[in-house]
């Protein structure tokens, strides 16, 4: 399998999916919103990209399987299975807030081969393939150079339904108001893995995400040379729930400070 090509014809695909996304957009109504739980939002908008990126990701490998955030797809994969977020920040997109992504992930057995997110506003499609390195509109990116939490920008996301570890969720998100530039909470992690990649963060932390959020975030950051893991420090990221994402500089200092505030529940 030539993943190269593979990732940029998936890239193609997954941009003119974004393209769909971005016209209802303009003309999306609050009427068309489903609740699938307590802030977990969802929408015709969600379920069509969605059935588009299956269509279209199953010409191109045929023997693949989905694991996909609205469950529109019941095929798994002897080897070969895509992880697919078709729209990361639903509440952003319902709310009119530019920052929005789709995420794709290729997995083949328990291994993330490739991984492509898509901000759709920016029109900013990030990429890597499995020792390919990672790219952001054809450009090559890296993790800051950033050696220093206290120089760091970092991101988080909120929890919105699960809030039993709020206490050490909010012990990191104090530590780090007090000792780095500050911190952000764009509203999909995907994009916030991307933007660690290409170094507009220094770090992102989060506990209650899925697979699709991350999948294909994580290869994208480990392949523009920075180091994911868990909160115990090793490596269930990706169906675990919890994750760290930074550059190798401050990975030490960051990791230990979220390590220390769950320890208690790791």
């Amino acid at each position: 399998m030539n993943l190269q090509q593979l990732c940029s014809d998936a890239c193609i695909l997954i941009k003119s999916t974004g393209a769909f996304i971005r016209k209802e957009r303009i003309t999306f109504s609050n009427e068309a919103i489903e609740h699938k739980g307590h802030n977990d939002m969802v929408s015709y908008v969600d379920k069509t990209a969605e059935k588009l990126l299956v269509e279209r990701l199953l010409k191109l490998l045929p023997e693949s399987g989905f694991i996909t955030e609205e469950k529109t797809v019941n095929i798994t994969g002897k080897t070969y299975n895509w992880i697919i977020d078709p729209l990361d920040g639903t509440t952003n997109f319902i709310h009119g807030l530019p920052c929005f992504c789709i995420s794709v992930a290729l997995m083949k057995e328990e291994k993330i081969i490739l991984g492509i997110i898509y901000e759709i506003n920016l029109d900013e499609c990030f990429y890597a393939w499995e020792n390919g390195g990672a790219f952001m509109n054809n450009k090559c990116i890296s993790v800051s150079k950033i050696d220093h939490l206290k120089d760091s920008l970092l991101a988080t996301g909120f929890p919105y339904s699960n809030y039993k570890y709020m206490k050490q969720y909010m012990a990191v998100f104090d530590y780090c108001m007090y000792h780095s530039h500050g911190l952000r909470r764009l509203g999909s992690a995907a994009a916030d893995l991307a933007y660690v990649a290409c170094g507009r963060f220094e770090g992102f932390y989060e506990y209650g995400l899925n697979a699709w959020d991350v999948a294909a975030g994580v290869l994208i950051v480990t392949e523009a040379g920075g180091k994911v893991s868990d909160f115990k420090g090793g490596n269930n990221y990706i169906f675990g729930r919890e994750i760290v994402a930074c550059n190798s500089l401050i990975y030490n200092e960051f990791f230990e400070t979220v390590r220390k505030a769950f320890a208690e529940n790791v």
